[in-house]
């Protein structure tokens, strides 16, 4: 059984930069990590490898430099990983990078697809369901705990904003996993020298058998017209006082904006 693992290396969020020609992230020379809701999917899959068995694959799809990310995921643990990397991919949205995933991970073969709930640098949270349409699988979002693996099915707890549902879906199967699923490990020695001695196999446009048309700008149908970071705003008041003065001082501001 191959658990497949969706990981994306994010720009550290205090180093981004845009692109002004292209409205993307400028990716090169920035601090970058996992983004850390796929590492939570990392030791989801870990943990259903050491209860069901299977082998684990960890993939992301990223310039060279992404190669830094597999490797942790290797330190890991993981027994398997694959960079997808093209310069044809460059500038994809979400459409097209689901679609780069989807053909990779049709290619390795697969059992359970695992995903982080969404990625920090576009908090858009498409790129895990839209991989599950173009796979035609069942896909479960917000999972918060993995209840049981079996050969052919998979019972989840899905978190909601008043609980939780518990959802059963066949095999192959889509999930992505909220921080509350779990606390991801820390690497071991020994998984951290492996994976600096590691080969980081690389799956480029004509190995995933991808259309040239479908990848990168060429094949995204949504553009970003601008982006730009928000101004700062001065007019902000601290309350003092105890408590209740607090609270009166807060209703006299919102009746003076009409709020209340």
């Amino acid at each position: 059984m191959n658990i497949v693992v969706c990981i994306k290396q994010v720009p550290d969020t205090a180093e981004v930069r845009i692109n002004p020609e292209t409205n993307t992230l400028i990716r090169d020379g920035v601090p970058s990590i996992i983004n850390p809701y796929d590492v939570h999917a990392l030791e989801a899959a870990l943990q259903i490898r050491e209860k069901a068995g299977g082998k684990v694959i960890a993939i992301t799809m990223g310039p060279p430099q992404a190669e830094e990310a597999l490797r942790e995921a290797i330190a890991m643990g993981v027994d398997e990983v694959r960079l997808i990397s093209d310069r044809a991919f460059a500038g994809a949205d979400t459409w097209a990078t689901s679609y780069a995933l989807y053909k990779a991970i049709e290619k390795i073969g697969f059992a359970i697809v695992l995903c982080g709930k969404q990625a920090i640098d576009g908090d858009t949270a498409q790129v895990g369901p839209e991989v599950a349409e173009f796979l035609e699988i069942p896909h479960i979002s917000y999972v918060r705990k993995i209840e049981e693996v079996s050969e052919g099915s998979i019972r989840v707890q899905r978190l909601m904003d008043d609980g939780y549902d518990v959802v059963e879906a066949s095999l192959p199967v889509l999930l992505t996993v909220v921080k509350e699923i779990n606390v991801p490990r820390l690497p071991s020695l020994k998984g951290k020298m492996a994976a600096k001695k590691a080969v980081i196999p690389k799956m480029d446009l004509a190995a995933i058998g991808a259309e040239e048309e479908n990848v990168g700008l060429k094949g995204s149908p949504t553009q970003v017209r601008n982006i730009f970071a928000p101004q700062a705003k001065a007019d902000r008041k601290v309350l003092q006082g105890s408590i209740e003065e607090q609270v009166d001082a807060l209703l006299q501001e919102l009746r003076g904006l009409k709020c209340v």
